[in-house]
Parts: C-alpha cells; structure tokens; sequence
C-alpha cells in the first residue's frame, strides 16, 4: 500500500546550492590535471565520481517526476516521456560538445583526428577499454560517454521498473558496479577498464538515484539522513583510508605496464568512498548547507562557476594537461612570452596555474553565453 508520505511529490525546482557543488567538483579535476608531479591526491577521481552522483540524483528526480505526470496518459505516456527528456538532453549537451570535436578536428588535435568516430559516438571509454590506453588531450571525455551511456538505457529502466521497486534497483546497480570491478581486479584485468567503462561507475548513479527516490517520495527518511554533516566527515575519512591503505599494501602490476600503484582498495573500493562522498555531499546541499559551507556554495563566484563547469570541464584539457600539452602548444608558447617580458612570474608554478584557469574561464564564459545559454532557452519549448 502506497502512502500519502510516497504519493507526495514536491514541485521541481532549481537547488541553488547544487551549482557550488558542481564548482567544487569541476575545481578538484582542473586541480589535479594541472597540479600532477606537484601535488599528488586523487581529487580528480573524486570531482568526476561526484558529478556522476549528481547526474544520477538530477536524471532520477526528473524521470520519476515525469513519469508521475505522465501516468494517466496511453501506455503511460512513454512516447512523450522519452522524447521529452531526450530533446532537452540534447540541447545541453550536444551542441558545444560537437562544435567543440569540430574545431579541434579543423586544427588538427592529434587524437581528434585519429579517434573522431569514438569521440562523435561517445565511445571515448570504450576506445580506452579496447585499446588499453590513454587518448591524450581527449582522456577527460571518458566521463562524458560514460554519462551519455547511462542515459541510453536508465530513462528505460525507470519508466518499466514499478515505483516501490525503485530502491531495490539502485541498491542493486550499487552492488553490482563493485561486484563488476572487484571480478575485473581479481582477473587482473587492467586496472582503468574498471575506471572508466560505464557499468563499473554505476555505484554512484545508484546512490544519487536512491538519493532522488528519497527525496521525492520519502522526504522525512531524506531529512534524517542527510541532515547531519557528520557523515560527509565520515565518508571523508573512508577515502582517505582507503587511499593510505592503496599505498601500504603491495602493488598488482598491471598487464599491460600502465602505470600507478594499483590494488583491491584502489581498484574495487575507491570510487565507493568517493561516491559517499558526493551521495553525503549533495543531499546535504539540498536541505541546504548553514554558515560558512553555505557562503562557499552560494557566493556569486561559486554559483558562476557551477553555471559553467560543463564548458570549464570540456575545454580545460585542451587549454593544458601536465601529461600531454607539447611545448609547442598555443597556450605553452603564450605563456612563454608573457614570462619573457614578466620573468619574474616564472618564480612560482600558481603564476602559470592562474593562467591557464583564467583562459579556461574566459573560454567557458564565451561559450555559456554565445552558445550555451541561448540554446539552453529552448529547453523551455520541451515540458512535461
């Protein structure tokens, strides 16, 4: 029997907060990809297994709501259902994500060229499956196919999937992304094939879909649970366990020589802790963060840079990488003019950090508002 508590469903509506948290994950992945050599945490693991949390609490609330809007209609509205939901999955992404292989494609990105069919299908993780290797400037586009692959089939899933069965689902996408990594570990399968492949990340689209159940149908078990802060803490301190624990106990070497100190705790259990992490994280932000912690999410910075992470993530790598960027690389050969007429800015590496977030920055920004947000407006031709 259904309860008012679960037939209950409150009205969508934009989670302010939400935007800073997409501004820390975003900052943690520029971080890491900028700071490698220097500065040695897994923070850009996190971020990306972050914004997979979110994805899967955001796409849950909005299918479920849908569906429930949908119910009294033929076949349960399946047909304007879907196509509801992927117009408006289009419009945000595809445009600048195309525009973008397009130009990299006109000025010859090495892997652009090479692997465009995979990039163009959002197979860019099935490539690096395949191939067991890395792609190079195009390596962070991984995530993005990973989330257009969960889109092919989940809206699916949760339209047939009976609403008190909904729970259970997500518990078993949980268990089964980790059962999937701790068999590809015990294989000896290599290590970022259980990275990167789509059924391997489903742990944390399983927490933010049980996330998004909660707090549509169950909203009191939503308030007990993430009301307290002392389990981001917790779940905080599980990662960095498991991390210490990665470097303590002895390394599996990896088939195919890819580098790294690799083991069951970095391999099965990381990308658990870290979706803790992010399942704590957002649900907290969603009742909505108190004192200092709500300055840092809603600040006008915060909230500008959560409004473009998508473009700050899609173009930093190709602004600069510490593993891939030549020499010859515009950005490389531009600070090497500002610095021979500023030397001193060679005294520290933040000078150069800074400079490439500002033209990160400057590059996302154009993109937001000449091709983002105008596209973006159509979304509102497109409602259930």
């Amino acid at each position: 029997m259904i309860t008012q508590q679960m037939t209950a469903r409150p009205v969508l509506g934009h989670l302010r907060q939400l935007d800073g948290i997409r501004f820390l994950a975003v900052g943690m992945v520029l971080f890491d990809h900028w700071m490698a050599g220097r500065v040695e945490l897994p923070l850009g693991a996190l971020g990306v297994t972050i914004f997979f949390v979110l994805s899967g609490f955001l796409i849950t609330r909005i299918l479920l709501s849908s569906k429930d809007k949908l119910s009294k209609e033929p076949n349960g509205g399946l047909g304007k259902y879907l196509k509801v939901f992927y117009i408006r999955r289009t419009i945000r992404i595809f445009p600048v994500y195309y525009l973008t292989l397009f130009v990299l494609f006109l000025i010859n990105e090495p892997p652009v060229r090479r692997t465009f069919a995979w990039l163009a299908l959002y197979a860019t993780n099935l490539y690096m499956a395949y191939h067991t290797s890395w792609m190079g400037t195009v390596d962070h586009l991984w995530s993005l196919a990973v989330e257009e692959q969960v889109y092919l089939f989940f809206p699916l899933l949760l339209f047939f999937v009976p609403r008190r069965w909904v729970p259970l689902t997500a518990w078993l996408m949980i268990a089964g992304a980790i059962g999937l990594r701790y068999y590809l570990y015990a294989n000896r399968y290599p290590w970022f094939i259980g990275y990167v492949t789509m059924p391997a990340c489903l742990d944390s689209f399983g927490l933010g879909a049980l996330m998004a159940y909660w707090w549509l149908y169950q909203r009191d078990r939503f308030t007990t649970v993430f009301r307290h802060t002392i389990w981001i803490w917790l779940s905080i301190a599980l990662l960095i366990f498991v991390a210490v624990s990665t470097k303590m106990l002895p390394a599996i070497p990896d088939v195919t020589g890819l580098p790294g100190h690799h083991n069951v705790m970095s391999d099965v259990w990381e990308r658990l802790a870290s979706s803790l992490i992010g399942f704590f994280l957002i649900g907290r932000a969603v009742i909505g963060f108190d004192g200092a912690m709500k300055w840092v999410l809603e600040n006008p910075v915060s909230q500008y840079m959560g409004r473009i992470s998508y473009g700050l993530y899609l173009y930093h790598n190709f602004v600069f990488n510490v593993y891939h960027t030549q020499p010859t690389h515009f950005t490389v050969r531009a600070w090497r003019r500002i610095t021979d007429v500023l030397p001193f800015l060679n005294s520290s590496y933040i000078f150069q950090f800074s400079f490439y977030l500002a033209l990160t920055i400057a590059i996302a920004t154009l993109s937001w508002y000449l091709i983002e947000k105008p596209i973006n407006n159509l979304k509102d031709r497109f409602t259930i």
